[in-house]
């Protein structure tokens, strides 16, 4: 037999498990000719004839009949196929793959629609087969495990497998492994969604106790919101199917965040709440937890329990959510991350899962979706898989028409953007969904990517319990209202397979209502003793306050050391040479030869962190060289281009340094960064605005998480946010971070403001925040020209004996007798007005640095303002508009301490609807006036 001839019997559509092979690897030799091998290569290339036009593939597959038939007229011998045949078997391969591809368009996975779309290449017809094609035995590629069948039983098993109550959607994913996987598991043999008997009987107690705990809370408080999950119960066996199955795979935590949308049913059924102390909080004689100031409404709480499964208890912890629906997805996904990075063993990926369920709405229609998915398999994000199940009851808020809440055929479509499968189930058929559960999870533990259920179901209620759905959706409505519940579709189902009685089944509802009426905890056990107790290490941390005294000086030897460690780098690795030239620079610094500047320094805050073995976590766009070339933790390689981190270098029993650059998000970055430090009080978590502005796009999380929090949930986060501010004249984007706003959230000691102007006060603030047992989040106004700005500079005494200063005293040598007037300012516009005032011999006004804006430091303030006993007028300085900046939301701090005789006066820009002007001339004429009208009073430039 000729060469050609054996690869033809072997790979051929002639036998047509590998048809579809060929096709496959034509496409890749199409995409790139020497990603396949050599052989494949010439013959492709060879039918091709070098024609520029992709060749269509009819005409290859004849090309290679032809091939065989002229290879010494061995073709006869293959047990009768003809060319007619051999085109037939190519065309049964064509409509097998078709399935795969857009069988999901066609299944009958909708419990609200019962007819079902025509497409044309979904029918034999559009092949050329035709009813006497229909009993013709034809190569399946192993179908169901069988090889040949007729073309009838083809497509019915077709039907089965890719156009039932499940649609499945895979064939986009570009990784081979991943796909066969997928096929091998729907195609590999004759799979029943059916269960036990044993496994029927535990989804519908399931089933009874979703519905059966929003019957009873519809009855008992009328009229009262719980965002009931009737018409989508299914998601509560999905969710115990997946955390049974996940314990027995020795899963050890899994984290869920979902929006309010059957929260509390998740709650009690799931995670073992005690429906009593549910029931307290509709009657409202529920008492918030310490710390919890204002507290939230109860659909909006989050819990934590250890759920017993057959592989050992696992810890399942639900997170606290704002009605913001999907901003829950990169907190939930930083705080694995956090989680897996604390868990020594090396599979953690694995042993810590995180679980996303979201509305099928703000699955598609809320950017942030995107922004998380687009983290998961990044470096710095990636938490080895998340299981996405999207709640799809089809109407969002009150919007229906799919063409009005989304551009895409599905909801979830934005995931396929990562190369992830989605299987759509219909949410009234339980053993699909389950059947879907399980290849999900086995999915994303054998390859640590995202998968999504999409739980195709309905709202049985309107938006919350008051709301009258009919109004907008009349005919939806009429249909769901006639339609009986997943628990009555499945009990029935099991009494008319003699499961159970009519009778067993009114039982199982009366036993739930009497669990419930009594009290019980009536999810599966939870474990009696804790297995885990991290809520424990926040407890020092409780109840401190600010001013809290601590150490975060230095020694000589220790900076110089740690200096030295972030010089050494590997052999042959070649710095940039500005790069060169700043490390140089450092070790002058580190010698006494040079002032220390802010690189220096922050950088030496982080290498003694860690040398204490506090972890450090640094993200942020472009943070590891720093926006304005400052920093330089992360070095480049001029020769290869790899990289080198110093910082992970300086003494195997340091603390863990990462740093990382973000994808190009604030929202989700910020976000995860929040969840991160929310579960680790010991590692310094850092997230840099590229320019502070840019926080802009993070509003929901500073509002909704960092800020508010410890109050609504007494959830306590260290987090650290550096926004680059200071006017500079590069326009109205990339002025001002914003600082009115942080200061307007300020209450309640919630977030620390911090202005810091000097190298020493960066390193002392850094440092402050690990060392002192105090964890709230940091707002830092960090500099841009003050990055190597002649007089931003500290000494090496500053670091090792020095501390954070909240307010820095006048630093020339004025007469305090003398001083009639005062100002007081914060961040760069210091500079400007202690060089005018040299420049122009002033010795009357003193200039004070508010250095921490909040919790304002109203005793050092009044030490102050008591050296100066000959004070007049108090002028506030400040480069923004009067109506941002810190004027408005700190003066109260200087009327409430200030003496009757001394006045208040503001010296700024004038108030603006926009942060800064555009033209650099007009700039410097407004910064001219702004610090010359502080200093003497008027205006003197022209």
């Amino acid at each position: 037999m000729s060469d050609l001839l054996k690869l033809f019997r072997e790979s051929s559509s002639l036998y047509g498990s590998n048809a579809n092979f060929i096709e496959e690897l034509y496409e890749q030799y199409l995409q790139d000719p020497d990603s396949v091998e050599d052989s494949w290569k010439q013959k492709f290339g060879h039918i091709r004839s070098d024609s520029v036009q992709e060749t269509a593939h009819s005409p290859i597959i004849e090309r290679f009949a032809s091939l065989a038939q002229q290879s010494q007229g061995r073709l006869a011998k293959l047990q009768g196929f003809t060319e007619q045949s051999v085109k037939k078997q190519s065309a049964v391969a064509r409509l097998i793959n078709h399935y795969r591809v857009r069988g999901h368009q066609i299944a009958t996975n909708n419990p609200l629609h019962t007819t079902t779309p025509y497409f044309p290449d979904l029918d034999p017809a559009y092949y050329g087969l035709t009813e006497l094609d229909m009993d013709t035995l034809f190569d399946t590629g192993t179908l169901y495990g069988v090889d040949r069948l007729p073309l009838r039983d083809i497509i019915s098993t077709l039907k089965e497998i890719y156009c039932g109550n499940i649609g499945t959607e895979y064939m986009h994913i570009v990784d081979t492994d991943m796909k066969r996987w997928i096929k091998n598991r729907l195609e590999g043999a004759k799979i029943h969604h059916k269960l036990s008997a044993e496994e029927q009987m535990s989804t519908l107690l399931f089933l009874t106790a979703a519905e059966g705990i929003e019957k009873y809370l519809h009855n008992t408080f009328v009229g009262q919101k719980r965002f009931s999950l009737e018409g989508g119960e299914s998601l509560i066996p999905i969710l115990d199917n997946i955390l049974q199955r996940a314990g027995e795979k020795q899963t050890k935590e899994v984290v869920i965040g979902m929006a309010h949308r059957g929260r509390l049913n998740v709650l009690v059924n799931i995670l073992g709440k005690n429906p009593s102390k549910l029931f307290e909080e509709f009657k409202g004689i529920h008492i918030p937890a310490p710390g919890m100031n204002s507290g939230d409404v109860k659909y909006h709480m989050g819990f934590s329990s250890d759920i017993v499964t057959p592989g050992g208890p696992i810890h399942v912890t639900l997170a606290f959510n704002p009605s913001h629906l999907e901003i829950i997805n990169p907190v939930v996904e930083g705080s694995v991350r956090a989680r897996q990075d604390r868990d020594p063993r090396a599979d953690s990926h694995n042993t810590i899962l995180p679980i996303l369920i979201h509305g099928d709405a703000a699955f598609a229609g809320q950017g942030v979706v995107m922004e998380t998915l687009n983290m998961a398999g990044t470096r710095g994000f990636s938490t080895g898989g998340t299981v996405h199940i999207v709640v799809n009851n089809q109407i969002g808020f009150t919007t229906s028409n799919p063409a009005d809440a989304r551009s895409t055929l599905y909801c979830t479509d934005v995931a396929n953007m990562v190369q992830i499968p989605v299987f759509h189930v219909n949410g009234d058929d339980p053993e699909a969904v389950l059947f879907v559960a399980k290849m999900a999870l086995d999915f994303r533990m054998t390859f640590n990517k995202d998968v999504v259920i999409d739980l195709i179901c309905y709202r049985r209620l309107g938006h919350n319990e008051a709301d009258e759905p009919a109004t907008t959706q009349p005919l939806m409505y009429k249909h769901i209202r006639n339609r009986p519940t997943t628990r009555h579709i499945f009990a029935n189902k099991l009494i008319e397979a003699g499961v159970i009685s009519k009778e067993d089944a009114i039982q199982l509802e009366q036993d739930y209502v009497r669990k419930l009426e009594s009290g019980q905890v009536v999810s599966r056990p939870i474990a009696n003793e804790k297995v885990y107790s991290y809520s424990a290490i926040w407890d020092k941390y409780l109840n401190k306050k600010w001013t809290q005294a601590c150490k975060t000086a230095v020694s000589l030897d220790v900076i110089r050391f740690c200096n030295k460690q972030l010089q050494i780098l590997p052999t042959g690795f070649e710095l940039h040479p500005r790069v060169g030239k700043i490390m140089d620079s450092r070790r002058k610094m580190a010698a006494g030869a040079l002032p220390l500047d802010w690189g220096f320094a922050e950088n030496l805050a982080y290498a003694t962190l860690a040398m204490e073995k506090y972890n450090v976590r640094l993200t942020g766009q472009d943070v590891g060289r720093g926006t304005f070339f400052h920093r330089h933790a992360v070095l480049h390689n001029q020769i290869d281009g790899s990289t080198y981190q110093p910082l992970s270098h300086l003494d195997p029993n340091q603390g863990r340094v990462q740093i990382y650059d973000s994808l190009l998000s604030e929202e989700a970055v910020l976000g995860f960064e929040y969840g991160y430090s929310s579960t680790t009080p010991d590692c310094l978590v850092i997230w840099e605005a590229q320019f502070g502005d840019f926080a802009n796009g993070a509003q929901v999380v500073i509002d909704q998480f960092i800020t508010s929090g410890e109050t609504k949930w007494g959830r306590l986060s260290g987090l650290v946010m550096l926004l680059p501010h200071g006017y500079e004249g590069q326009g109205p984007e990339h002025s001002s971070a914003r600082l009115e706003r942080y200061m307007q959230l300020c209450a309640e000691h919630n977030i620390q403001v911090c202005t810091p102007t000097t190298p020493a006060q960066i390193f002392h603030l850094l440092r402050r925040q690990m060392i002192r047992t105090y964890r709230k989040p940091l707002i830092i106004m960090s500099p841009k020209s003050l990055l190597r700005h002649k007089l931003a500079v500290s000494t090496l005494e500053d670091l090792s004996k020095g501390k954070f200063q909240t307010i820095i005293s006048e630093t020339d040598s004025i007469n305090p007798k003398n001083v009639k007037r005062m100002v007081l300012c914060a961040g760069k516009v210091y500079f400007d007005l202690l060089e005018t005032r040299r420049e122009t011999h002033t010795d009357d006004v003193a200039i004070v640095r508010i250095e921490q804006l909040y919790p304002f430091p109203d005793k050092r303030f009044k030490d102050e303002i008591a050296k100066y006993p000959n004070l007049e007028l108090m002028i506030w300085c400040q480069e923004e508009p009067k109506n941002q900046g810190a004027w408005y939301q700190i003066r109260h701090h200087f009327v409430d301490t200030l003496a009757t005789q001394i006045n208040l006066q503001y010296a700024g820009r004038a108030a603006s609807a926009s942060p800064a002007v555009g033209n650099f001339k007009k700039h410097l004429e407004q910064q001219k006036q702004v610090v010359e009208s502080a200093l003497f009073g008027n205006y003197k430039g022209k």
